[in-house]
């Protein structure tokens, strides 16, 4: 019998870094609707408007600020928590600030995430870490195939090289350290082009539709035909509780690196066109055109890049629940109640929207959840 999350998770306490961004807003509201302990790391608020506000999440968790730099402070928080899960969201997530800011993405990503494998390192209570990092982390050379999780890692730009040098350390420290260690249970997950109501984040391409639909203007897009495996971010995230879940109850070899992607379907791989045309059609706001194109490019762009899941299919038994146009619904119904200034209502859709996933994944195929 298979065992669900509720079950793996309630009750449980959850360490989540990063739980103020995007991401990390949207599992914490999730596991806290399983039962979690939810406990929180974030030096602030990354952005305003906020998920993590807007949701009012702190009130509903133990909140510890402080940088995932300080390496003393992040071993002193894990070692008082004694927490039975670890989620390590906590980065500098944006392409485009890797370049104003090298040295900071490079410091919060690398030196952060070194920060939590060192303490893990030292800590001798039972633990399981799913460190997420992500797609960007493979070096990307345009391939048509999905990269697998045995590709190289790379990066042209500082955010990609970043979290390929960051995957490259976690290899190691479990390989030197950690698998030899009985008490410690440890994942690598990785995804990229997440799309869900609640992201704030500079320079996304749902944010920037948003932003300028509100004021009734048509967005200014750079690169019109590049196309990406638009996911949902719930998709991603049931595959991080997954691999939490078979990592916690011993499903998963210790002889290898436990590494996973999480992407959706093969098939889907719309342009940015096609997202900001379909999204317009959900959002009532929008204007006509809902986009203009426009020469300015800051930053280097990939064209394409995208992953292969078949390995958490094979050992997780995961797989994506959504099909793109539940995707971009699910999108734009979130951002359309935003508009509207309902917050309340706001609230119990978010939690609406993550039963309805897991109802549709249990009523398709899913039996991780």
């Amino acid at each position: 019998m298979v065992k669900d999350f509720n079950w793996c998770y309630s009750g449980k306490k959850v360490l989540i870094t990063g739980n103020t961004g995007f991401k990390g807003s949207w599992l914490t509201q999730w596991l806290i609707d399983l039962g979690a302990d939810i406990y929180g790391l974030s030096n602030s608020v990354p952005t305003n408007p906020s998920m993590f506000e807007i949701l009012d999440l702190e009130k509903n968790i133990t909140q510890y600020w402080g940088d995932i730099e300080d390496y003393q402070f992040v071993r002193k928080t894990i070692g008082e928590i004694k927490p039975d899960f670890i989620f390590h969201f906590a980065a500098q997530a944006l392409v485009g600030v890797s370049y104003s800011n090298p040295w900071q993405t490079i410091q919060t990503n690398v030196m952060g995430g070194a920060s939590v494998l060192e303490a893990i390192r030292h800590h001798d209570a039972n633990v399981t870490l799913v460190f997420i990092t992500s797609d960007k982390a493979y070096e990307n050379v345009e391939q048509i195939w999905g990269y697998r999780e045995c590709d190289r890692m790379g990066g042209k730009d500082i955010y990609s090289s970043s979290k390929g040098a960051m995957d490259i350390i976690a290899r190691s420290y479990y390989l030197s350290f950690l698998r030899h260690q009985s008490n410690i249970r440890f994942g690598i997950a990785r995804a990229g082009n997440v799309i869900g109501g609640g992201d704030w984040a500079k320079d996304r391409v749902v944010v920037d539709c948003v932003n300028a639909w509100q004021q009734e203007k048509s967005v200014e897009i750079r690169s019109p035909k590049a196309t990406r495996p638009w996911q949902h971010v719930l998709e991603p995230l049931s595959g991080y509780l997954r691999l939490g879940q078979c990592l916690s109850e011993n499903k998963l070899s210790t002889e290898k690196i436990n590494d996973f992607n999480f992407g959706p379907n093969s098939l889907v791989n719309q342009s940015v066109i096609d997202l900001i045309e379909d999204l317009s059609k959900c959002i009532e706001t929008s204007p006509t055109p809902p986009f203009i194109i426009t020469g300015d490019i800051p930053f280097q762009e990939s064209q394409l890049l995208k992953l292969n899941c078949e390995k958490a299919l094979s050992e997780l038994g995961w797989q994506p629940t959504l099909s793109y146009e539940e995707t971009v619904a699910f999108t734009g119904d979130w951002y359309s109640q935003f508009i509207k200034g309902d917050l309340k209502g706001l609230m119990n859709l978010t939690k609406r929207q993550i039963n309805t996933y897991s109802e549709l994944s249990k009523c398709r195929f899913a039996t991780w959840i």
